[in-house]
């Protein structure tokens, strides 16, 4: 790693990807240690929002919305459970799946997550106009769908 004192090589510095590299580090710091302040991971977040947005749904669902790998859903619902943030319940439909649901204890957590991410975001954009915020998340989007849309497997984001 670099030391911030050391100088960046100039040809180095206005690259697009260098940037997006060093800003993202920043980024994906100060949203853990948000989340590491009230004893969460980004996959909870994800997990509760999804299940906010959505409504009850089996495992392999919550995954597909969230884009957590079935992998690492079974801990995080876990993790979850054991918290009291979500229930299990078995499918009325197909007794050998669950549903999992979002309990009022999990609506507080979201929230405290959510404030703890609008704080991230504060400090990462601190710089930035309230304008010069909305056109880098517009520009940060376009290129985010682009290359989505380019490639067949989505990077892991928010573990």
């Amino acid at each position: 790693m670099q030391n911030p004192s050391d100088p960046t090589p100039s040809r180095w510095e206005s690259l697009p990807s260098w940037l997006l590299t060093q800003t993202g580090n920043h980024a994906h710091r100060l949203v853990a240690e948000g989340f590491s302040s009230v004893d969460a991971r980004g996959y909870h977040y994800r997990l509760l929002a999804t299940l906010q947005d959505f409504g009850p749904a089996s495992q392999a669902a919550l995954g597909r919305r969230s884009g957590i790998h079935v992998s690492d859903m079974v801990a995080t619902v876990n993790e979850l459970a054991d918290r009291e943030y979500v229930e299990r319940a078995p499918d009325p439909s197909d007794r050998r799946r669950n549903v999992i649901s979002l309990t009022t204890a999990g609506r507080r957590q979201l929230r405290r997550l959510e404030g703890r991410l609008a704080e991230s975001q504060d400090e990462l954009l601190a710089p930035l106009s309230a304008e010069e915020r909305q056109r880098l998340t517009e520009l940060l989007s376009r290129l985010l769908d682009h290359h989505n849309r380019r490639t067949s497997t989505p990077d892991e984001p928010w573990r």
